[in-house]
């Protein structure tokens, strides 16, 4: 018997699923994904990101008693063991997620990141048959990639290694954690790879590159492509960090989820490994070129400002995703202009919500501040 089968026999024949901030943007997606396939899913989340409760409320209609919710925060090391003790594999999602935050309030990006996916190991750790753990980190563990020589083309920054500039940045580059996130997350990394190595969890690392699709609410801080978009949509102008020629590779959420689920079923044999993931040199952009892709989809050009370079970015991160493909067959198969197109639908359609919402209360609270009292009676009409 299989460590896989094991936990699914220690905890019946279909057990839960936990995600941890599985009311978030990749967390949401991905319960709605087993919730449709017929699984439990049980999400732990503390509910602070801005757009999260409404994901929570689209699950509860989407799909009822199947999905499970856990009000709570892992920090918590109490409530991280009760949601773990109740399932037979753990996606860890929960996270303080901006370089910014991190830089502001390094202590709480710390206790969230590192101290928050130890509750998760631990607790994991500690049952019978210990659940599968798989973990989202970043490719900020890799630092600023300072040393890497580039040049700048028509298409942004590119490494002038020939094999760099072919496949991308692959497991093998050297760690170096830039910024208080990159710190925590980095920890984080490698605590959840060494408990497959030092207790025989069963763990695997995902870092991330650029992640966009529905149910994303994009900032100026954290989830780039959804900001853009954000922006052309509600006619405001766009600040750009740098010069703009920044380069990243953009990965679609339905192919993470792809992924991920690949991964989740080869655990037994991948354990304790780590792999990049995102869409590879076939979804490379730079901002300016999204940029331009937006207005060309929008018919519209954007307002754009410029501001000075933030701590740890880097001029080009392109994820070599050979080591994936080779472990579980993925390959990316959403493009940026399909990606894009998708995601911009789902904007316009909230955003049109969140008017008629809008529009609702407003007009409720019209009515009830005109409301005619009815006909006084008795005394008081006397």
């Amino acid at each position: 018997m299989t460590a896989a089968e094991a936990t699914r026999d220690a905890h019946g024949s279909e057990g839960l699923t936990l995600i941890t901030g599985g009311a978030g943007f990749v967390g949401s997606n991905l319960a709605h994904r087993l919730l449709s396939a017929g699984e439990r899913v049980l999400v732990l989340d503390n509910l602070s990101r801005a757009g999260v409760a409404d994901n929570l409320e689209w699950l509860r209609t989407q799909h009822g008693a199947r999905l499970s919710v856990m009000t709570g925060d892992v920090r918590d090391a109490a409530a991280v063991r009760e949601a773990v003790a109740q399932a037979r594999r753990v996606f860890h999602f929960a996270a303080q997620v901006a370089v910014t935050t991190s830089l502001d309030d390094p202590r709480t990006d710390f206790e969230v990141n590192a101290l928050g996916t130890l509750n998760v190991l631990e607790a994991a750790r500690r049952q019978a048959v210990p659940p599968s753990v798989l973990i989202t980190s970043t490719n900020k563990v890799y630092g600023a990639l300072d040393d890497v020589p580039l040049q700048l083309g028509d298409e942004g920054y590119a490494p002038q290694d020939a094999q760099l500039a072919a496949h991308g940045i692959g497991e093998d580059r050297p760690l170096d954690f830039h910024s208080p996130y990159g710190c925590s997350k980095g920890a984080a990394d490698q605590y959840v790879r060494d408990y497959a190595r030092s207790f025989g969890l069963p763990t695997v690392v995902l870092r991330m590159s650029c992640i966009y699709g529905q149910r994303q609410f994009g900032t100026e801080d954290q989830g780039w492509v959804a900001h853009f978009l954000l922006r052309a949509l509600q006619g405001e102008p766009l600040t750009l960090y740098g010069d703009g020629q920044q380069v990243r590779d953009v990965l679609h959420v339905d192919d993470l989820l792809d992924a991920m689920l690949r991964l989740d079923a080869r655990m037994d044999t991948l354990r304790g490994q780590v792999f990049n993931v995102g869409g590879g040199p076939a979804n490379t952009v730079s901002l300016r070129r999204m940029v331009a892709l937006i207005e060309a989809m929008q018919g519209a050009p954007m307002r754009l400002g410029y501001d000075g370079w933030r701590t740890g970015d880097q001029r080009y991160y392109v994820s070599d995703t050979r080591a994936l493909q080779a472990a579980t067959g993925w390959r990316p198969r959403v493009g940026v202009a399909e990606g894009l197109h998708r995601l911009r639908d789902w904007l316009h359609e909230r955003l049109g919500q969140t008017a008629a919402r809008s529009a609702a209360e407003a007009g409720a609270g019209v009515a009830q501040a005109v409301q005619v009292p009815a006909p006084l009676q008795g005394k008081e009409a006397a």
